[in-house]
């Protein structure tokens, strides 16, 4: 048998057994994180969720900044892997997996990608008919 600091922790265990598909593997991996989190509260460990699982710009407030690649990317997937966490922490404080279940990041949302710019032509342009010296010359160089 082994000894009781090599089992692994009831919290582990329960992140396993609710994630135990193998397609279920990144979100175990951060149900565990939530339940290895620091924090002493409840709101602690959330905002732990959200640091792991969201990218924050290196430089702030520029758009066109680097990411830290700490989590996974896409909104989509920082969005299961906040809710993988969060049933950590809920596995980690006695937090119901109904309530853990309905918290949300407490994130910002993204700011809307750039317009692009459509460069106006100027309407003589458009208006111009092409004249017998606009045409090119008949021979080749």
């Amino acid at each position: 048998m082994f000894p009781n600091d090599w089992a692994p922790p009831p919290c582990g265990s329960c992140c396993t057994k609710k994630y135990a598909a193998i397609v279920e593997i990144p979100w175990r991996i951060f149900c565990k994180k939530g339940c290895s989190a620091d924090g002493d509260t409840w709101e602690e460990c959330l905002e732990s969720c959200n640091e792991i699982c969201y990218k924050d710009p290196v430089i702030k407030d520029y758009q066109w900044s680097s990411y830290i690649d700490r989590s996974p990317g896409d909104n989509n997937y920082s969005l299961k892997c906040f809710h993988a966490c969060a049933s950590g922490c809920g596995f980690k404080f006695g937090i119901s997996p109904e309530e853990a279940g309905r918290v949300h990041p407490n994130r910002p949302l993204p700011p809307p990608p750039p317009s692009p710019i459509i460069a106006d032509k100027p309407s003589s342009m458009i208006d111009a008919k092409p004249t017998a010296d606009d045409d090119l010359p008949g021979t080749s160089a």
